[in-house]
């Protein structure tokens, strides 16, 4: 049995495409080097650099228990996505006699529902771990600044040294927690599948579109240029 048509192969490979392209030009490219992310991984330096100068170190604590609290929070978001995608797995026949009865003209088999199901919850899982990951390394960012050495030896090798270390962890925390996001995004966009793949194919471009906005168009992003 046939389980995936023509237009389902061109949708899902253009939103497996559209993923990878992006991830890479943002995160590989010298375009991606002028991202709002990029700008950001800058920031994160000048942040760790301007804290060895300062005895009282409170206030950068109370900002990196923050990042950690967002980064647990997208986590468990993320849990209970996933856990309403197995739901959802489990109520299929349920699911398309409902939809059946609406003016959306979904006509799915089981089997290609079920697969549908499968990848969105796939794409949560992928979330989850680069959300556990990236709240993993904050922690470990945290114990970098606790171990940061005292003002009065900030221009020693050994200070910049751990100021270097502790921004290349502190970029990759916010490197991996910003795939977790990507990923949420692109699950909206998958969303469209279950209604059509050519709704897929729409969905997924205004994802990127409005991704890419955000990365090199928006207000924010001229904020940190300017």
């Amino acid at each position: 049995m046939i389980v995936f048509s023509t237009p389902d192969i061109v949708a899902i490979s253009g939103f497996i495409l559209a993923w990878t392209v992006y991830a890479v030009t943002l995160e590989r490219t010298p375009h991606g080097r002028d991202s709002l992310n990029a700008r950001m991984n800058i920031y994160r330096e000048v942040w760790i650099r301007r804290m060895l100068d300062r005895e009282t170190r409170m206030v950068d604590m109370q900002i990196m228990l923050s990042l950690q609290n967002g980064t647990a929070f997208f986590a468990s978001t993320t849990l209970l996505a996933i856990g309403g995608g197995l739901t959802l797995l489990k109520s299929t026949e349920e699911a398309l006699s409902v939809l059946s009865t609406l003016p959306l003209g979904i006509r799915a088999s089981p089997a290609l529902w079920e697969i549908k199901c499968i990848g969105l919850i796939l794409i949560f899982v992928y979330a989850f771990f680069k959300f556990a990951w990236a709240y993993r390394l904050f922690n470990y960012v945290a114990i970098m600044l606790g171990a940061m050495p005292f003002a009065a030896k900030r221009d020693t090798p050994e200070a910049q040294s751990h100021v270097m270390r502790t921004t290349r962890l502190f970029q990759s925390a916010g490197r991996h927690f910003n795939r977790g996001q990507r990923a949420f995004l692109f699950a909206l966009g998958y969303l469209g599948w279950f209604i059509s793949p050519w709704v897929l194919l729409i969905s997924t471009l205004a994802v990127v579109v409005v991704m890419w906005r955000r990365q090199f168009d928006s207000d924010a992003r001229q904020a940190v240029v300017k």
